[in-house]
Order: structure tokens, then C-alpha cells, then sequence
């Protein structure tokens, strides 16, 4: 493997986690929902590291574009729905589930349109949209994880960060259907109001 090749690898590995850390969650261990936890943090990390070595390295291919944001949605509705069945008495819990895996297939569609319409750019991912990945990333984790070290429960704090990512992940949808709206009118033959 060359330094070149690293971004991809780093996105094929992100997607070969996700048996790994469904498996660790339900296996029979004594710390099994930590070892979860930290798969799914390394797959976290990932998300962020090959999209900023394949900018510094510029090994950047159409493979890699379209397979990284696919990683990252495959990733996260496996860790939403393991969450979701654990705390499926608890509504917030699962609206929150909803309503991320609702925009992510919604916002990959408008953004997939709207490059076919050489528009892209119109939908890039913003700071807003950042901050909700990083919100989204480490509530799983600390949901996955569940347990207690260091003195905080990471549990009990993986609630409200899941609540505050679902509604970031409201604003920042409505945020990229709005700068959107334009184009999809233009398309449809009407003009914007």
C-alpha cells in the first residue's frame, strides 16, 4: 500500500467496521460495548482523516468522492439503529434516529442532483454541517459505549449530544434545501418568489 492509496483504504476500512462493531455491541464480553465504542470512534476518526489526506496528498479520485459521504451514512445508520432498539422506549431517542437517517438519504440525493446540474458547490458541506457530523459522531460513540470511565457516565451524556445533533441536522437540512430551492425551481420550469 502506497501513502497515495491511504484515503481509500481508510474509507474501505470505515465500512469494514461496521460487522465489527455490531459484532463487539452484542458479544458475550465483560467489556464488550467499550471495544464497540472504540471501533466505531476509530471509524469516526477515519471519517474525518482520508477526506483531509486525500486533499493534502491530491490522490482524490471519483471513487473516493462518491464512496466516502457513502461510508460515513452506512456507518452511522448501523450505529443509529442499534441505539434506536436500545432505547426504544425513549421517543426522543428514536425521532432523533429518524430525523438524521431522513436527511442523510435526503441531503446525498439533492447533492448527487444537484452535481448532475454542475451546482454542487450550492450544497457543500458547511461549518454548521460539520459541527453536526462531529455532534452525531460523538454521541454514537458515547451511546455505544454506555458505561462509566473517568468518572463520567458517557451514556447519560450521549442523550443530550444525540438530541443536540438532531437538531442541527434540521437546521443544516433546511439550510442546504433552501440554498438549493433556486435550482430545483429553474428545473421545474418555475422562477423562485
Amino acid at each position: 500500500m502506497t501513502l497515495n492509496s491511504l484515503p481509500m483504504f481508510m474509507t474501505w476500512s470505515r465500512i469494514a467496521l461496521i460487522p465489527i462493531f455490531i459484532a463487539l455491541y452484542y458479544a458475550p464480553l465483560e467489556d464488550a460495548r467499550l471495544w464497540a465504542g472504540l471501533a466505531f470512534m476509530i471509524a469516526a476518526i477515519t471519517d474525518w482523516f482520508d477526506g483531509y489526506l486525500a486533499r493534502k496528498l491530491g490522490s482524490s479520485s471519483r471513487l473516493g468522492a462518491f464512496l466516502d459521504p457513502v461510508a460515513d451514512k452506512l456507518i452511522v445508520a448501523a450505529a443509529l439503529i442499534i441505539v434506536a432498539a436500545e432505547y426504544h422506549q425513549n421517543l426522543l431517542v428514536i425521532l432523533s434516529a429518524v430525523v438524521i437517517m431522513m436527511r442523510e438519504v435526503a441531503i446525498s440525493a439533492l447533492r448527487e442532483w444537484m452535481a448532475e446540474n454542475q451546482a454542487r458547490d450550492t450544497v457543500k458541506v458547511s461549518n454548521l454541517g460539520k459541527l453536526k457530523t462531529t455532534a452525531q459522531l460523538a454521541a454514537l460513540t458515547w451511546l455505544l459505549y454506555g458505561g462509566e470511565l473517568l468518572g463520567i457516565h458517557w451514556g447519560e451524556l450521549g442523550l443530550p449530544m444525540l438530541y443536540f445533533a438532531a437538531v442541527l441536522t434540521l437546521i443544516t437540512w433546511i439550510q442546504y434545501t433552501k440554498a438549493a430551492w433556486p435550482h430545483l425551481l429553474a428545473a421545474a420550469g418555475k422562477t423562485p418568489e
